[in-house]
């Protein structure tokens, strides 16, 4: 059977149809987003947009109000510990009794997982620098989410779920970090759904970018997509008139000019455009939704 016909009949790592969740003063409203096998998949937004809410809907921590959850082709409700065996969790805050050392988590998890690795797992150990036998109580934050990470990548997961995975570690780790996860998807029935403050690492890691804003998704597309289809506009107010409205669609005008998100290809030849970032992109995407 062709490669082709194989990624047909592969089921997408993570497929959110029509969620919904309702809390006091906050809704995650009516999510959809799939995450195809072999991709990571960047979940953005500000703290409160629904990033959190999301992961422990999709692990079955929290009850939806309705819609519906695919994990690796199962509904996350109808076998849930089959399903849990092909997922690692990191989330904000690492769940281990802090009275264990890395040694004795391992012991742990050993009989937690069917498919546990003790050699990945003291790999990870020793690539990470996480020591053997200080105990967890003592460790900062950012080295208990580098066990986190090292926990969630020992147990033969299919699918990685972090939640700011990569937040307390300093710059050189949240690299060598970055590179891990990347070398994880190299095997196409690998995903990671990743969300992060730091946007930066997303836009190193990730083939699609999610933004979420108050509970609402603004949109799910391709990274490369994105950034080929959007562009920085920097011209006067002059010149702004003169550029079709759908053109442009989000602006700020100060003395110094205009700078603007716009559609590259919308726009007319010979203005002065710059490449965006995916920061930018979001924080222009926020800011136009505060609008409405």
């Amino acid at each position: 059977m062709d490669a082709m016909r194989m990624d047909e009949m592969r089921p997408d790592a993570l497929k959110i149809e029509n969620l919904t969740k309702h809390f006091s003063g906050f809704t995650l409203d009516n999510l959809n987003l799939t995450l195809p096998s072999g991709c990571i998949m960047g979940l953005i937004g500000e703290n409160g947009a629904g990033k959190s809410t999301t992961i422990k809907l999709i692990l079955n921590m929290l009850h939806k109000d309705s819609g519906s959850i695919t994990i690796l082709g199962r509904d996350n409700q109808e076998d849930l510990r089959l399903t849990k065996e092909d997922i690692g969790v990191v989330m904000d805050e690492v769940g281990i009794p802090e009275c264990l050392n890395a040694k004795q988590v391992a012991k742990v998890m050993k009989h937690t997982f069917r498919n546990w690795k003790d050699d990945e797992y003291a790999r990870l150990l020793a690539k990470l620098s996480i020591p053997d036998n200080k105990q967890f109580k003592d460790f900062s934050r950012g080295m208990k989410m580098k066990l986190g990470i090292a926990i969630a990548m020992s147990h033969d997961s299919k699918l990685l779920l972090l939640d700011e995975a990569t937040s307390g570690l300093d710059p050189v780790v949240r690299d060598e970090v970055v590179e891990m996860f990347l070398d994880f998807t190299r095997e196409e029935n690998h995903s990671i759904l990743i969300s992060s403050h730091i946007v930066s690492d997303l836009e190193k890691l990730c083939d699609y970018v999610a933004f979420l804003h108050q509970g609402k998704l603004l949109l799910c597309e391709e990274k490369d997509r994105l950034l080929e289809e959007y562009c920085l506009l920097h011209c006067t107010q002059e010149e702004l008139q003169e550029i079709p409205q759908e053109a442009v669609r989000y602006k700020k005008i100060s003395a110094y000019g205009v700078e603007a998100m716009a559609l590259r290809d919308a726009l007319p030849a010979g203005l002065h455009t710059s490449p965006i970032s995916i920061e930018e992109l979001f924080v222009f995407m926020v800011k136009e939704a505060g609008k409405k």
